[in-house]
């Protein structure tokens, strides 16, 4: 029988950066828990993936620059977004002092 687990368990008191766990699949097709807590993209660095991501916001807030664009898209729990493959992207914000939990898929 497969166990039973929870997004919210698990989750230290201490998150020097942040919290990246693949729940499920492999290489091409994966389901990751991503845990922020105030944490955001380093200076100057831009995700460019191989791979469409789509992004739901289950707790918390975020805020997600592309490039090129002059304003971050912010999120709050319950919004999501597909991400395309080779589209450049930055967490600019996470709210701080709490946690953001993203439930990421990439395919």
């Amino acid at each position: 029988m497969p166990a039973k687990n929870n997004l919210r368990s698990g989750i230290s008191d201490r998150l020097p950066g942040e919290l990246v766990e693949v729940l499920a699949g492999k290489r091409k097709t994966r389901i990751e828990r991503i845990v922020s807590r105030g944490h955001r993209s380093p200076p100057g660095f831009w995700y460019d993936q191989e791979l469409s991501e789509f992004v739901l916001l289950l707790e918390g807030k975020a805020e997600i620059l592309f490039a090129g664009e002059d304003e971050p898209v912010r999120l709050e729990a319950g919004d999501y977004l597909t991400i395309p493959p080779r589209c450049r992207h930055r967490v600019e914000r996470t709210a701080p002092g709490r946690d953001t939990i993203w439930l990421a898929v990439h395919f």
